[in-house]
C-alpha cells in the first residue's frame, strides 16, 4: 500500500528543518527530501563557519533590517522568534552567546553544532530525511498539492502527501544546493517570481585602487552611495578592500541597493569617509594643528597620523603631494585636497560578484500570493513556501536565518492545524 505522508518538505536547510520538526512535533508523519548528501549545507558556511544564528534585538529593530516588505514576516516572528530558536538549540546541546550588534553565535563557534542540534531535534520526532533525492516537480490535483515527483534510475516516481512545503533556498551559493529549483516549482504552478538577484554580495570597482589596497580592513568608516551624482544611502562600520573591489559588513548591507541600481544602468559611486566622527571644519583644524606641531616631518610620515600605512601611497598619488615634502611647506590647496579625500574617497562601482559569492538572494516568490498567517499559497491549497525562496531578504546580522527559521516553523505548524486556518 502506498505511503501517504502528512507533510513532505523539499529542502533540508534552515527553513526546511524547522518546518519538518514543527510538523512532526504536532504529530505529523513527515518526509524531508534533500538533493545534497547532508542537511544544512548553507548553515555550515554561514558566518564564516561560525553561523550567526539570529539577532537578539527587539522585534521593532529587526524589522528595520528586512526587505522589501518586513510586515509580511510579523506573524511568523510572532509564532517563533530569536529567543525560541536560541532555546530550541540549547535544549539539544547547542548553547549560544550574544556578541556585538546583538548577533547570536554558538558558544563553540562551530556552525556544525547548529546543524547537528537541528537534525537531532527532527529525527527525535520521527522525521524521515532522504538525502540525494532531487525533486523534479510538484504534483497538483484539483487546485491542491498532493505530492512531488522525483527522478529515479527507472524514470520518475510520485510520492504523495497531504501537504507540501517548499524550502529549496534561493540562488546564492549554488554549491550548497540552492540553484533556483524552487522558483521553477513555484512558477510551474502559477506563482509570480520577483527576479532573483544577488544580495549581501561584494562589489567590483573601476581602476586598480582596490587591488593595490587588497586585504586592508577598515573600521569605523562611513560609506556613502552616490547614484547619478546624487547622495542616496550610507552605512557606518567595517569594510574591506579586495582584489576586485570592496566587501565587508557595510558594503554587503549596501549591495542590495547597489545591485538594483546597476541593473537600472545608473552611475554608481561609493564615497568612503575615513573620519566620520569629524566634520570638515573640525578635521581641517586637526590637520592644521598637526602641520604646525610636526611641520618638520615629511608628509609621507605625517600621513601615518591620519591613515593606515597601505593608504598613504594612494593618497600621495591622488592628492599630488610629494611624500618627501616637509609639513610646513604644504600649501592650503594641498591641505584641502587631503581633507577632501579623507572625507570623500570616491570609487566607481562597475558591478557585483556572482551568485556563488552572494550570501543571500533578493527576489523570489512574490509574498502577495502567500498568506502571511500560515505561509500557504493563495493559489494552490496545501502548498506552503518558506525561507529564502520567498521575496524576502535582510541585512547581515542573523536576520536572514531568523526569517528562514520563523517562516519554516509557521509553515510546519500550519500544515497540522485542525481547521485549515491560522493557528
Amino acid at each position: 500500500m502506498e505511503t501517504i505522508y502528512d507533510v513532505i518538505v523539499v529542502g533540508a536547510g534552515a527553513a526546511g528543518l524547522l518546518a519538518a520538526g514543527r510538523a512532526a512535533e504536532l504529530g505529523g508523519r513527515v518526509l524531508v527530501l534533500e538533493k545534497m548528501e547532508r542537511a544544512g549545507r548553507k548553515i555550515l558556511i554561514s558566518g564564516k563557519g561560525r553561523c550567526n544564528i539570529t539577532n537578539a534585538a527587539p522585534l521593532c529593530e529587526v524589522l528595520q533590517h528586512i526587505h522589501p516588505n518586513s510586515r509580511f514576516v510579523k506573524p511568523a516572528f510572532g509564532r517563533f522568534f530569536s529567543q525560541d530558536i536560541i532555546r530550541l538549540l540549547q535544549e539539544h546541546g547547542c548553547d549560544s552567546v550574544v556578541e556585538r550588534g546583538q548577533r547570536v553565535f554558538p558558544v563553540s563557534n562551530k556552525a556544525a553544532d547548529v546543524v547537528r542540534a537541528l537534525v537531532q531535534w527532527v529525527t527525535r520526532h520521527g522525521v524521515e530525511i532522504r538525502y540525494g533525492h532531487k525533486v523534479d516537480s510538484l504534483v497538483i490535483e484539483d487546485g491542491a498539492a498532493v505530492g512531488i515527483r522525483i527522478h529515479t534510475r527507472d524514470g520518475s516516481q510520485v510520492i504523495r502527501a497531504n501537504n507540501l512545503i517548499c524550502c529549496t533556498g534561493g540562488k546564492s551559493y549554488p554549491s550548497t544546493g540552492s540553484d533556483g529549483d524552487g522558483y521553477r516549482f513555484a512558477a510551474g504552478v502559477g506563482h509570480a517570481i520577483e527576479t532573483p538577484r544577488q544580495a549581501l554580495v561584494p562589489v567590483e570597482t573601476a581602476g586598480d585602487v582596490a587591488r593595490r589596497l587588497q586585504g586592508l580592513s577598515l573600521r569605523n568608516v562611513k560609506a556613502v552611495v552616490w547614484i547619478n551624482g546624487a547622495k542616496a544611502k550610507e552605512a557606518f562600520g567595517e569594510m574591506l578592500f579586495t582584489e576586485f573591489g570592496l566587501s565587508g559588513p557595510i558594503i554587503l548591507t549596501l549591495s542590495r541597493f547597489l545591485v538594483d541600481e546597476l541593473r537600472n544602468n545608473s552611475q554608481v559611486e561609493l564615497a568612503i569617509d575615513f573620519k566620520p566622527a569629524l566634520n570638515e571644519a573640525k578635521l581641517d583644524a586637526r590637520l592644521m594643528r598637526d602641520l604646525q606641531e610636526f611641520g618638520g616631518v615629511r608628509m609621507e610620515q605625517l600621513f601615518r597620523k591620519w591613515l593606515p600605512a597601505p593608504l598613504i601611497p594612494v593618497f600621495l598619488e591622488w592628492t599630488g603631494v610629494a611624500g618627501r615634502k616637509p609639513g610646513y611647506q604644504l600649501s592650503a590647496g594641498e591641505r584641502h585636497s587631503i581633507l577632501s579625500r579623507l572625507k570623500d574617497f570616491r570609487l566607481v562601482v562597475t558591478g557585483c560578484r556572482p551568485f556563488k559569492e552572494a550570501i543571500v538572494t533578493a527576489g523570489g516568490v512574490v509574498t502577495a500570493e502567500i498568506d502571511p498567517l500560515t505561509m500557504e499559497s493563495k493559489l494552490v491549497k496545501r502548498l506552503y513556501f518558506a525561507g529564502e525562496m520567498l521575496d524576502l531578504d535582510a541585512d547581515t546580522g542573523g536576520y536572514n536565518l531568523q526569517i528562514a527559521f520563523s517562516t519554516g516553523w509557521l509553515a510546519g505548524e500550519s500544515c497540522m492545524r485542525p481547521d485549515g486556518g491560522a493557528l
